[in-house]
């Protein structure tokens, strides 16, 4: 064997074992701590803001417009008036916090809460056939609506 050869082995083996790290936590497994935070990323990797942002306005992903309300996309119509404005959230709420609220709402505010979990199995009753046993988000959707609302600063 060639040096080049054993050492395209060692890299993709390397390769392999990172990527089995990085695989994201699974709903059932995600840890809330005692104050209600979700310190870790779900994924590993950082959010991406504006693929947050895009989630966060996109009517059938997250479709958080249709209970928040957010300036910053002003140029979306209906924005909702069941939940509090998210303006300023990022000085409300820390990252591991809002990772939390996102994840499992009725985790942080009680099962009262009409905000579903994200990325959670117990979304409720009656849930249509094609979305049973599916969260409504990704973990790494869940990760950059995280980057975008960390954004969202009083003015």
């Amino acid at each position: 064997m060639t040096k080049g050869f054993i050492y395209s082995i060692a890299v993709a083996s390397l390769a392999l074992a990172g990527s089995a790290i990085a695989a994201p936590v699974a709903p059932d497994d995600v840890k809330f701590n005692d104050d209600f935070e979700v310190k870790a990323s779900l994924t590993g990797q950082a959010g991406d803001a504006a693929a947050g942002r895009a989630a966060f306005a996109d009517r059938k992903k997250g479709n958080c417009l249709a209970c928040h309300a957010a300036t910053d996309l002003k140029d979306q119509l209906f924005h909702g008036e069941v939940g509090p404005s998210l303006d300023g959230v990022a000085d409300r709420y820390s990252a591991d916090q809002l990772r939390a609220i996102i994840i499992d709402s009725k985790q942080v505010f009680g099962e009262q809460t009409v905000m579903p979990g994200f990325y959670s199995m117990h979304v409720g009753i009656n849930v249509a056939e094609k979305f049973a046993g599916k969260t409504i988000l990704s973990a790494q959707e869940v990760e950059d609506v995280v980057a975008y609302l960390t954004t969202l600063k009083e003015q």
